[in-house]
């Protein structure tokens, strides 16, 4: 019987050893993956508010004038190619899109 004891020890410790390598495999993941989603830079910003703030604040300026310019271009772009089926000829459409070319043109003239 005392054989049979020390095989289920050795059994237990096999499996404990196991276990433990798993569990070490696991961690080390798990730390790999916080490193690569930046959690200890996010804790740090939880940390500081006015950084927090600050960074939101130029965050928020930097996408108000990039939508501005995009638009601004998108605008110009419609409007060029407006300019262009309005200079075709086109029955019903280039009358309507001559329309509204001169009208923008003629608001444009008047902001000047």
């Amino acid at each position: 019987m005392n054989q049979h004891d020390d095989h289920k020890t050795e059994q237990q410790e096999h499996c404990n050893e196991t276990l433990l390598e798993k569990l070490n495999e696991k961690i080390s993941e798990l730390a790999e993956h916080m490193q690569r989603l930046h959690v200890a830079d996010y804790l740090q910003l939880l940390n500081r508010p006015r950084r927090l703030i600050w960074l939101n604040f130029i965050g928020g300026i930097s996408k108000g004038f990039g939508i501005a310019v995009g638009f601004t271009i998108f605008t110009g772009t419609v409007l060029y190619l407006l300019e262009v089926l309005g200079s075709l000829g086109l029955p019903i459409i280039g009358d309507y899109i001559t329309t509204i070319v001169n009208y923008v043109q003629k608001e444009l003239a008047l902001r000047k």
